[in-house]
């Protein structure tokens, strides 16, 4: 059984899903290339539909491109460009890193413009519900009306706000009744994109994106959710009350966040542009290379990013190229396979690790040890993505 721990619990719990196991990571604002903490982030939930299929489940997992909000038409407007074909560029170059480290392919990677009518339709049903309101031309979700708001993040009321302002949350603004309401709906700029509504034209806000590409991709509930743990509060904390203000059941039964990167002190990002490229990576070094250096890595805790991770990940792919032993027969994705229990090419202690909340620093070690005495380490790496 995989134990995971669950933000919205805070803690390591069992988890238990049926045969289809459905997921839903955040996926990127296509303005800038991917950095290591978006790479980290898809990396897990890689790593986690690897040992799902292990064990015999399907995943569906569906991984969003937010192609149209504040970030990526302001880059656009600095460009001068339109803001799809800047979209278009950086998917591309998003989607042939991801190709490069090895990324298990999304289920289903669908925009956010693509879902306009559904956005449309979901913010029409949060109105109705008696849960948002129409102001200065906006809809705004009401978060007084639902007394569960904060449940996921446990925040108090001053880091809500204070997180809310950091994401463009503008807790000042005139026309809400609430310093933490969100937008559901908003007028446009004379230069940015406009849809149609009864409510005027204009764009999504954030949140109600991710919503919409939910229940439609995926359903009322879901079994994963999840994304940095920068996103816990105010994206998917907001994603939680607006769907669950319409559909009456639980959002998601699991929330998965994964830690920050650091570089230097300080936080990865692209509004601090202090960010390592996978793409200038991959340039110097073998993509497996800074697979293993992310694996080395707990996904749940925060870290620094050095470049002695790639010297060190570099070292450890010799080893285990270097040590004893063929491949053994098998596939490390047939959950029959090693029935009696022997521990063949590391592939029994990998799975144990990954159990214990994906626990990939265990698993490299493990490994480790099996390469230090000579033995293949094939079936156990091929679980982790590597391919020796």
């Amino acid at each position: 059984m995989i134990h995971l721990y669950d933000t919205a619990r805070r803690e390591v719990v069992p988890f238990e899903p049926d045969e289809l196991v459905t997921l839903y990571s955040c996926g990127i604002t296509p303005y800038d290339s991917a950095h290591l903490g978006h790479a980290q982030v898809y990396l897990t939930f890689d790593i986690l539909q690897r040992r799902l299929r292990d064990l015999g489940h399907e995943t569906r997992c569906v991984r969003n491109v937010t192609d149209v909000d504040d970030d990526i038409l302001r880059k656009a407007r600095e460009l001068g460009v339109h803001y799809l074909d800047l979209a278009a560029e950086e998917i591309a170059r998003f989607d042939r890193d991801m190709d490069a480290l090895g990324i298990l392919p999304a289920w289903s990677e669908p925009r956010a413009t693509s879902a306009i009518a559904e956005i449309l339709t979901l913010v029409g049903a949060v109105l109705d519900s008696g849960n948002a309101y129409q102001s200065g031309g906006g809809v705004y979700f009401d978060v007084t009306t639902f007394p569960r708001f904060g449940e996921l993040s446990h925040y108090d009321p001053a880091t809500m706000l204070a997180l809310a302002a950091d994401h463009g949350g503008n807790p000042g603004d005139p026309n809400k009744r609430h310093p933490l309401d969100f937008v559901l709906w908003q007028p446009s700029l004379p230069d940015e994109p406009s849809w149609e509504s009864r409510w005027g034209p204009g764009r999504p806000g954030w949140h109600i994106e991710c919503s919409a590409l939910v229940l439609r991709e995926l359903g009322e509930t879901i079994d994963v959710h999840g994304g940095g743990r920068d996103l816990v509060f105010p994206h998917h904390e907001c994603e939680t009350a607006q769907s669950e203000a319409v559909t009456g059941v639980p959002f998601v039964r699991h929330w998965l966040h994964v830690g920050l990167v650091g570089l230097e002190g300080t936080k990865m990002s692209k509004s601090l542009g202090n960010l390592v490229f996978v793409g200038d990576l991959l340039k110097e070094w073998e993509p497996a290379a800074v697979r293993l250096a992310l694996l080395s890595h707990h996904y749940r805790h925060d870290w620094e990013w050095t470049d002695g991770d790639l010297v060190e990940a570099a070292a450890r792919l010799t080893s285990w190229r270097a040590a004893g032993g063929p491949a053994t027969p098998g596939d490390p994705g047939d959950p029959g396979a090693d029935a009696l229990g022997s521990d063949e090419d590391g592939l029994w202690r990998v799975r144990a690790f990954l159990d214990d909340d994906l626990d990939t620093p265990g698993a490299l070690a493990a490994l480790d040890d099996e390469a230090s005495l000579g033995r293949s380490v094939v079936r156990g790496a091929a679980l982790l993505g590597v391919t020796l």
